[in-house]
């Protein structure tokens, strides 16, 4: 009884140290870029729901956000990880910005506030991540100093990186500029909305993190 009880314990030992490392995987990037709904997207192919709320308005997501246990998984390969979504990276939030679309002073402020504190803890969990895909907007400039700092910051943690061009979908995105700002990382260009392009983003995932 004795030897089925120890035998019965080592396997369980055995089960739970071979189990597959879940890497964490953030979503970085300036404020509305599409880094949630990158995130919604991706929980729903593989977990069938979301991770977050989205907005027009800026600074919609003011905390870290996590899903656990993601498991991707093509052509007989798989990929598991701990999803974290992040709060937009600014250099500038005023209150005033937020009351232009409608927001009452309090509430604006309040947002203010939050937002600020969740650029700070964006930049204090890099250290924490194993890899990182930096979500940009394709249809605005990329040389701005939110993104140089984004990818200047990873690059001193020499974190690997793939750069997503979001919002593909519309007119005004320009790949090729993205492209060109930032030669050394692999980009794949994705509309995180409708779904266009995503297998070749999770491929791209694969050969990164695999």
């Amino acid at each position: 009884m004795i030897k089925l009880v120890k035998k019965f314990i080592n396997k369980v030992l055995i089960n739970i140290f071979q189990k597959k490392k879940h890497i964490k995987l953030g979503l970085y990037g300036p404020p509305n870029a599409g880094k949630t709904t990158l995130a919604n997207r991706i929980c729903q192919d593989w977990l069938g729901e979301d991770m977050g709320k989205v907005s027009n308005i800026a600074h919609e997501t003011r905390e870290i956000q996590i899903k656990e246990q993601i498991s991707l998984k093509k052509d007989g390969k798989e990929l598991s990880f701990n999803l974290v979504d992040t709060p937009g990276i600014a250099t500038k939030i005023d209150y005033e910005d937020f009351m232009k679309v409608g927001m009452k002073e309090k509430a604006a402020k309040s947002r203010a506030k939050e937002a600020t504190k969740g650029v700070i803890d964006s930049i204090k969990w890099l250290d924490e991540m194993d890899v990182v895909i930096v979500v940009l907007d394709a249809t605005k400039d990329p040389y701005s100093q939110v993104n140089i700092t984004i990818i200047g910051n990873l690059a001193a943690r020499d974190i690997p990186v793939l750069v997503v061009g979001n919002k593909v979908d519309l007119k005004k995105a320009n790949m090729k500029k993205v492209q060109a700002a930032f030669p050394q990382y692999e980009l794949i260009g994705i509309s995180a909305k409708y779904g266009k392009n995503v297998d070749e983003f999770y491929e791209a995932l694969f050969v990164l993190a695999g």
